[in-house]
């Protein structure tokens, strides 16, 4: 009975959730194998809004991808994303700010948005297939992105093949066990509930203050998710949004991993009032990780990085220099 009651809720409250993210069904960017068509070719720029979409084939998964700045070479820089998350829903202003100095890549894991395959059911899985999507890429090193839920398999990444990360940025997130991270799953139903009744996103209270300041940053901050007009991604499935929030309880019920053998300089940021991941994790992950760098912004909560956009990527480009 439990069950069909989230089903509802999701049925009713998961169209409200992606309506930033609403999607052209037209896929034709899309390539195999990772060799773009002469078209899209034609497309591809360094903007994200209008950046083609590509796939690799590996492990028996087609993964969709964008990359941008990989003129800039260096170590590339790979974004790992948040629950319910397609290539639409990262922040333009953050992708781009990135990759103006670094070569950036952005993916779609198994079963979510165009890629392949069936989701992955458990964080662990998600970074084993981030780390075959990375290799298949021919890459033997990166620096990672990981916001929210991707902050979590950055770190299952970083544990299970420490020498192919240089460098980590983690926002949003917390170490796994952490203070309320099994309950994301209840924080998500509510607040979709909230903006289906009150037509809004719900990303407006999952990721923002309910202060003036806070909803302003919420309101730009989707507008532009939407810049990108032609071309997007497939919206998630129910089934891997169950999948997602299976997944995300049982890494927050087991037992921390221990973050203190991680060698790699990681920059921890988030919002002093982060609702889905408490912010007290965000202060627990530093500690954790022997080095470390801490980012609070007030009167932020969830996607504090995305309201301080301009600090953030200031900083991030500062911190991957080093």
């Amino acid at each position: 009975m439990h069950h069909l009651f989230k089903a509802s809720i999701l049925a009713i409250a998961l169209p409200a959730l992606l309506m930033s993210s609403a999607v052209s069904a037209d896929n034709s960017s899309l390539t195999t194998a990772g060799a773009p068509s002469a078209v899209t070719q034609q497309k591809m720029t360094d903007s994200w809004k209008d950046v083609a979409t590509r796939t690799i084939s590996a492990g028996g998964i087609d993964f969709a991808y964008r990359e941008l700045g990989k003129n800039n070479g260096g170590t590339p820089v790979v974004f790992m994303a948040h629950l319910a998350a397609v290539l639409d829903n990262w922040d333009p202003r953050v992708v781009d700010g990135f990759a103006k100095k670094h070569h950036v890549i952005v993916f779609d894991n198994r079963g979510i948005g165009a890629s392949s395959g069936a989701p992955a059911k458990s964080i662990e899985q998600m970074a084993d297939d981030a780390i075959t999507f990375i290799h298949a890429m021919g890459l033997k090193q990166v620096d990672i992105f990981g916001f929210s839920m991707g902050g979590m398999v950055a770190q299952e990444v970083i544990l299970k093949d420490p020498q192919l990360v240089r460098k980590m940025i983690l926002a949003g997130t917390g170490p796994a066990g952490g203070e309320g991270i099994s309950s994301v799953s209840g924080v998500t139903y509510y607040d979709m509930m909230r903006g289906f009744f009150t037509r809004q996103d719900p990303k407006q209270f999952l990721f923002f203050t309910r202060t003036p300041n806070g909803i302003q940053a919420g309101k730009a901050y989707l507008l532009r998710l939407n810049e990108r007009s032609a071309n997007r991604d497939t919206e998630i499935t129910v089934k891997a949004f169950m999948a997602q929030l299976k997944a995300l309880r049982a890494w927050g019920a087991k037992e921390p991993a221990d973050l203190s053998k991680v060698y790699q300089p990681v920059l921890v940021a988030n919002g002093d009032s982060d609702r889905m991941v408490p912010s007290v994790n965000t202060h627990d992950l530093a500690k954790r990780l022997p080095h470390s760098e801490l980012i609070i912004y007030p009167d932020a909560g969830h996607g504090g990085v995305f309201q301080n956009y301009a600090d953030f990527v200031s900083k991030s480009l500062e911190f991957l220099a080093r």
